[in-house]
């Protein structure tokens, strides 16, 4: 290969296209990898917002109408006689023919769901800094729990309460609750994805991409200009 004032023409030209091809391939596997990390804590953010909406500001009612407040603690019909809302006691409850336990589990399951939520977005962060495959996995292991606890959770409450709930009584809370269910399936997908990308991408990441030259002439002209 012709060399000119030292300096490698068309071999080098060649090898530093190629390079620079291959360095710009593992720069957009890296982007996509940091982009996915980031789409997944956003996600975290927003469903662990939809749930302290619903669960603390909303109190965990689902439906809350002048007439009716229906929730995770409350269980408020209107009174005829009275004139206003009488939220009605667990024996009250139990003679409507609504299980205690079935109502305990329900609200355990929600609220424990909530607590997931608000540690899981530093776990994920610490996964991030790391760089762990493992540790992505165990995110999609606690994102799976979640998801069935909180679906067993409001499928528990509604099944209790469906038959003084109708479709249009659903307000804020309920809402909030679904937001949260369809971030949680939409971060199952992200972390799935970022598991494909590991798979593939960490390798091609890790492994040294060298200059090769025709000679040792361009190789010490290299060197000369590095």
């Amino acid at each position: 290969m012709a060399i000119a004032a030292g300096v490698p023409t068309a071999g080098f030209t060649m090898v530093s296209r190629e390079h620079a091809g291959t360095r710009m391939g593992l720069l957009q596997q890296r982007c996509t990898g940091h982009l996915l990390c980031v789409l997944t804590l956003l996600e975290a953010t927003g469903a662990l917002a939809l749930m302290l909406y619903a669960l603390l500001w909303e109190a965990g009612n689902l439906v809350d109408l002048p007439d009716k407040r229906i929730g995770f603690y409350n269980f408020c019909l209107w009174n005829e006689t009275a004139g206003q809302l009488q939220c009605l006691e667990y024996k009250h409850l139990q003679v409507m023919g609504i299980s205690l336990p079935g109502m305990v589990l329900a609200r355990v399951c929600v609220y424990a769901c909530l607590v997931f939520s608000i540690f899981y977005p530093i776990f994920v962060a610490h996964v991030k800094c790391t760089e762990e495959r493992e540790g992505w996995k165990v995110i999609l292991i606690i994102l799976i729990i979640k998801t069935i606890i909180l679906s067993g959770g409001l499928g528990t409450f509604l099944f209790q309460t469906s038959q003084w709930i109708h479709p249009s009584d659903f307000t804020g809370g309920f809402l909030a609750l679904l937001g949260t269910q369809a971030l949680l399936l939409l971060q199952m997908l992200t972390a799935t994805m970022y598991l494909s990308w590991a798979k593939h991408a960490r390798p091609l990441l890790r492994r040294p991409c060298p200059l090769r030259f025709d000679s040792k002439e361009d190789a010490r002209a290299v060197d000369n200009l590095i």
